[in-house]
């Protein structure tokens, strides 16, 4: 049995109940080999680029990430015989880093040390096509990339399984492949569950503002991503950086649920539409990683 058949089949745990509001339950998705949902997508996006022959044996791989995708390909590129390029910046978790060195992947680092602004995706997102030219590598442009949404419908099958049914879904949007896959798997067993995206309030575009810059990693690109529509969802949910910050702190002491921002927004945004819903409701979002990703920088300082 590979190390990549440990990937999914994550516990989905009950938070502790709350008066005036539903329930909440959370998919621990910091269960999963490196400690991330995007190790779901990681193998999706090499194992459907392989098949479909986009991807030749021993091939080079490049991408752009703010680090736990990185993470995630780097570990499975070393299980799969593909060396992996990274290009990302100092805005992220510095762990995240280190994790893709661990891997041996190659890593190239764009300085920004201002946070995740308007033009760093796009800025590393150029880079990385070039790279990818200039040593013939497959780029596997997670943004665009469609065997990454494919690589998240098991999550949601794995929560059909575990519940009777649910009201709403709720996910941070990144690439928007979690809350794509997820939602579509989600629909069809429960088709009238409300789908809700979220997003930092200090960047919301999917919300028609401006971008502007924030400290939410794994969402809030700047730009609206390209497999995400308005009709795949029926809310979009504004979070800001201190909000999430604020509520993965007291989830990991109250509730023992230890993660990132990213994770804390989802929780803002559950218990936001589990209060509106009220109580007898069910509301089911995710915990996209682990705290231990989060320990050098400000939020557990």
């Amino acid at each position: 049995m590979s190390l990549l058949n440990a990937i999914g089949n994550t516990p989905l745990i009950h938070l502790p109940e709350s008066p005036g509001r539903g329930e909440i339950w959370v998919k621990l998705e910091g269960g999963n080999p490196t400690g991330s949902y995007k190790d779901r997508m990681a193998l999706a996006m090499v194992r459907g680029a392989e098949q479909a022959g986009r991807l030749a044996p021993g091939q080079a791989v490049v991408e752009y990430t703010g680090g736990s995708t990185g993470s995630s390909l780097a570990m499975v590129c070393a299980l799969t015989g593909h060396p992996l390029h990274i290009v990302t910046s100092d805005a992220f978790a510095a762990e995240k880093l280190r994790t893709i060195e661990a891997f041996g992947a190659v890593m190239e680092v764009i300085p920004s040390p201002e946070g995740i602004t308007a033009d760093l995706i796009p800025r590393m997102r150029a880079r990385a096509a070039q790279l990818a030219e200039e040593i013939g590598a497959y780029q596997t442009d997670q943004f665009n990339n469609h065997d990454m949404v494919d690589g998240y419908e098991e999550m949601g099958r794995e929560i059909v399984a575990m519940l009777p049914g649910a009201d709403a879904y709720c996910s941070y949007v990144g690439t928007a492949g979690c809350f794509l896959g997820v939602s579509r798997s989600l629909r069809e067993s429960w088709p009238d569950i409300h789908l809700a995206v979220v997003e930092p309030s200090e960047s919301a575009v999917i919300s028609g503002q401006p971008p502007g810059t924030h400290r939410i990693e794994g969402g809030g690109a700047g730009f609206v991503p390209p497999q995400l529509s308005s009709e795949h969802y029926d809310e979009v949910v504004t979070v800001s950086t201190k909000e999430a910050f604020t509520k993965a702190r007291a989830a990991a002491r109250e509730w023992g649920v230890f993660s990132g921002p990213s994770t804390g927004a989802n929780l803002v945004a559950a218990e936001r539409i589990a209060t509106r819903l009220g109580p007898g409701s069910t509301v089911v979002t995710v915990q996209v990683d682990s705290g231990l990703k989060y320990l050098v920088g400000d939020l557990y300082r």
